[in-house]
């Protein structure tokens, strides 16, 4: 078995807990910006002094209406300033954090309140307040919901008056690294969620060890981003308190229609995202191009910004010819692509799935290093991550300091350190399977090279195994074929199958310009699923990716869907992981059909 280990770069005392990050900010440099709130189109600075209030006073309202140290506290809101307040409020008074997904439906949100036996809930909107009256009943322990859209955080501070601040000091102080600060409900592909149980250590040491890593090139001095992920997924949740720890500002948009003209605004260093917005963001420059009649000099540019990129991992670098085209193309199009994210971020951070060789050196041609890392839900985000002195493009880095990475004897990836969680909340079955002497199960496939950075391969549930016997990834292939302007989402099939085959869906979003600037007239998705020129390109698609595979893996079938797979047919994730599963189950009549179509062709060529 293949293992690779990074001693700790930063000790932690054991009496600190994530409170005390900002807590120690307050006391220090009480005048350092560590959020900025957007209102009527200006970003206004909050303190540090001005957020240890803030979340003093949620403390002192909590502490008031009965919340003790370990009770369950649930927050139900979109990405806002106020998300980063109550966490930590919930934190000084010694209570633990539930998030649940602004998205959830009654059935959802009952499961994860009653589970962690939730005693309060912070809401964002009547909407939310709705749903969790409705789930309320199968909810016994919940006993306050306070509502942030109806005064719920003043109310908070008006019910907290009487509680002094040593009473919220002593709270936090109580807490230590080994304690828990927040149960986060996986995103459930199949089955019931289980709750990771991540404790302050988990988040204190792994901030503390991740600083020391990145360094001052992502995290220094004029630093700042912009989260527009959901706070109750693990990777943004350990990103706000890793600006926190290192006292960086953090921005908020709840809204991803306004995302591109808050980006301009808020003009972050640095972004976190999942490659589906990288591949939306080429997409959509692509189409731009086309419109205005310039795809060609787009498409030029593009494989200017490659070449270059990779050139950068040569002995030698670009070549003077090759400097001079990249000098070119930056000036006639990619710098418009830099201008549209606000013009001075120069990292963005990628994960929750591949991103694609193909993506990263366009963007690091661009002038933005996209530097992918790999973690999950239990690892409280990332035990691995491309760091700025080392990339490299298609891997997603080495471990982490704290961290070790070990690909067990059938490819799986485990992992120990200071990252893996505790265990799964009240489900002992499932902790013990999913962590045997120390290292966790991922349920990834990867390999390690020699220098120790870990390439994704697949998951491991997810292989498929053919009628002969072949054992194939799906994942490669699935990601390739959403980096297609017109392919929203792909799901390959072929377990015990003659051959592989794929669902394919459209993408609403860019249809409309793909067809205008193919001269077509406009159609529905429904339409265009039908359409001979639209099937003619996927065809092509299909086509260009079965280069890269061999015969046995390649897809030689593919159905187009009329409808997407999203989060409000619960066919996605709330962090847009397809439910393989369901879909599977849902469209077995679809899949069942395109085989027998095969065959019966086959048998009308054939005459077997």
């Amino acid at each position: 078995m293949e293992t690779t280990s990074v001693p700790l770069l930063v000790e932690t005392p054991s009496e600190l807990s994530i409170g005390d990050l900002l807590a120690d900010h307050a006391a220090t440099d009480p005048g350092k910006v560590l959020l900025e709130r957007q209102e009527n189109g200006a970003w206004l600075p909050i303190t540090a002094a001005e957020l240890h209030r803030s979340a003093t006073d949620i403390a002192r309202g909590l502490i008031a209406s009965g919340v003790g140290p370990g009770d369950r506290v649930a927050i139900m809101a979109r990405t806002r300033a106020e998300w980063t307040m109550l966490d930590f409020g919930i934190w000084y008074a010694g209570a633990v954090s539930v998030p649940v997904y602004e998205t959830s439906s009654v059935d959802q949100t009952a499961w994860i309140l009653a589970n962690s036996s939730t005693k309060a809930i912070v809401v964002e909107n009547a909407t939310h307040a709705e749903v969790v009256e409705e789930a309320r009943a199968d909810v016994p322990t919940l006993e306050h919901v306070w509502q942030i859209e109806a005064d719920g955080i003043e109310a908070l501070r008006q019910a907290g008056a009487d509680v002094t601040a040593d009473q919220v000091r002593e709270r936090r102080d109580a807490a230590r690294l080994d304690d828990l600060a927040t149960i986060i409900y996986t995103s459930g592909t199949t089955g019931r969620p289980k709750g990771a149980e991540l404790t302050h250590g988990n988040f204190v040491e792994l901030s503390r060890n991740a600083l020391g890593a990145l360094g001052p090139t992502i995290l220094g001095p004029n630093s700042r981003t912009l989260l527009f992920m959901p706070l109750a997924h693990v990777f943004a949740r350990f990103v706000e308190v890793l600006c926190i720890a290192a006292g960086r500002p953090v921005g908020h948009t709840p809204d991803t229609a306004t995302l591109m003209a808050d980006v301009a605004t808020f003009k972050p260093t640095f972004i976190l995202s999942v490659p589906r917005v990288f591949e939306k963001v080429y997409n959509a420059s692509e189409a731009k191009a086309a419109a205005g009649g310039k795809v060609k000099i787009f498409r030029w540019a593009a494989q200017v910004a490659g070449d270059y990129s990779r050139a950068l991992d040569v002995p030698g670098g670009p070549g003077l010819g090759l400097r001079l085209r990249h000098r070119l193309a930056h000036a006639l199009v990619l710098k418009k692509i830099a201008e549209a994210l606000g013009g001075r971020v120069d990292f963005a951070i990628s994960g929750g799935a591949p991103l694609g060789e193909r993506l990263g050196h366009f963007f690091r041609g661009v002038g933005i290093q996209v530097l992918e890392g790999y973690g999950l839900t239990e690892t409280t985000a990332p035990v691995s991550v491309n760091v700025p002195e080392g990339v490299k493009i298609g891997t997603v880095g080495p471990a982490l300091p704290g961290i070790s990475l070990r690909i067990d004897t059938d490819g799986e990836i485990l992992a120990r350190g200071i990252a893996v969680f505790r265990g799964y909340h009240d489900n002992p079955e499932a902790s013990a399977a999913a962590i045997e002497d120390g290292w966790f199960h991922t349920g990834d496939l990867g390999e390690l090279d020699a220098d120790g950075y870990l390439r994704i391969t697949g998951r491991k549930k997810e292989i498929i195994v053919t009628a002969g016997g072949k054992n194939v990834v799906p994942s490669a292939m699935e990601d390739a074929l959403r980096g297609h302007p017109l392919i929203s989402q792909c799901i390959v099939v072929g377990d015990q199958r003659p051959f592989i085959a794929a669902l394919l869906t459209l993408d609403a979003e860019m249809l409309p310009s793909w067809l205008a600037n193919k001269g077509l007239p406009e159609l529905t998705v429904a339409e265009a699923a039908e359409n001979p020129e639209v099937l003619a390109a996927l065809d092509r698609a299909v086509a260009r990716n079965n280069k890269h595979v061999s015969r046995a893996e390649s897809i030689r079938r593919f159905e187009v869907l009329t409808s997407d797979f999203t989060i409000a047919n619960d066919y996605l994730t709330p962090s847009l992981k397809v439910k393989r599963s369901r879909v599977l189950a849902d469209y077995a009549g679809v899949i069942d059909a395109l085989y027998e179509r095969a065959a019966a062709e086959r048998h009308t060529e054939t005459g077997r």
